[in-house]
């Protein structure tokens, strides 16, 4: 079985949280803010890449969905998507710039359906189902609430403003029913993009030693991080989607959600 659909007995036996050698691939969900004060458009990136080490960036195909549910209700944002190209330290790829109209408060969870990606080092495609989070004015109205996809990430946090310092709790979820030992890899954006360059900024933080840091959620598909930094956090439930094939070869259909972290001031 391929590394990213085995939970590793020693892993298990060790830790809830370690650390393995795989590089991470992550689909991002970029906006340079999740607090939003005035209603307006807000630029959004769909980058998929290795942000923790400023590393590779992959073509991503033309998304299948691209949506935001604010208020329980959904807002259609492929007409929206313009493909462009990201430059990472490594080398450019293909990714898409979007707008979310942003008007009444509360939470706009954006969910991303991507194209599966062919990994050819693996011989597998990879498919990462994505969401993210804004706020208008402090009101929360969504972001408790799954969204009935395939597979995703439900946070036990809200995910706008954890503390730099605690932890954050998500449970891992295939077709609404919790996934026990799931492998969940974590990454922190350590190079955040720039909306003007489509280019990396500065890097804040080097990836750990070892490889990428993992956490297995348990027997009701609950897992919790220690959030030791601000700034974008993601994780990633590998193989956690009911698919598991795309065009004649094995599909690790991901779940994945980023969240942003504050120190406090």
């Amino acid at each position: 079985m391929k590394f990213r659909n085995a939970v590793l007995g020693a892993v298990l036996a060790a830790s809830p949280v370690a650390i393995t050698g795989a590089e991470a691939h992550f689909q991002l969900i970029y906006t340079e803010n999740t607090q939003i004060e005035a209603a307006g458009d807000v630029p959004v990136k769909l980058i998929f890449w290795h942000p923790f080490e400023n590393g590779h960036v992959m073509d991503m195909g033309q998304p299948i969905e691209f949506y935001a549910v604010h208020r329980g209700e959904k807002i259609d944002l492929m007409d929206t998507l313009k493909q462009t190209s990201f430059k990472g330290a490594k080398n450019e790829a293909v990714a898409f710039d979007a707008v979310l109209p942003i008007k009444r408060s509360g939470d706009y969870v954006l969910v991303l359906n991507p194209a599966p990606y062919y990994e050819e080092s693996e011989d597998i495609y990879i498919q990462q189902v994505t969401k993210a989070y804004l706020n208008r004015n402090e009101l929360p109205t969504d972001w408790t609430e799954p969204q009935g996809l395939a597979t995703e990430i439900v946070p036990l946090n809200k995910p706008t403003n954890v503390i730099a310092g605690s932890t954050f709790t998500g449970r891992v979820l295939a077709e609404g029913q919790p996934v026990a030992g799931a492998e969940i890899e974590i990454e922190y954006m350590a190079a955040e993009p720039d909306m003007a360059t489509n280019a990396p900024k500065e890097p804040t933080a080097g990836p750990m030693p070892g490889g990428s840091v993992v956490a297995i959620s348990d027997d009701n598909g609950y897992f919790t991080f220690g959030i030791p930094k601000a700034g974008y956090w993601g994780f990633a439930a590998l193989g956690s989607g009911p698919a598991k094939e795309h065009d004649g070869k094995e599909l690790s259909q991901d779940a994945v959600i980023w969240i942003r972290a504050y120190d406090i001031q």
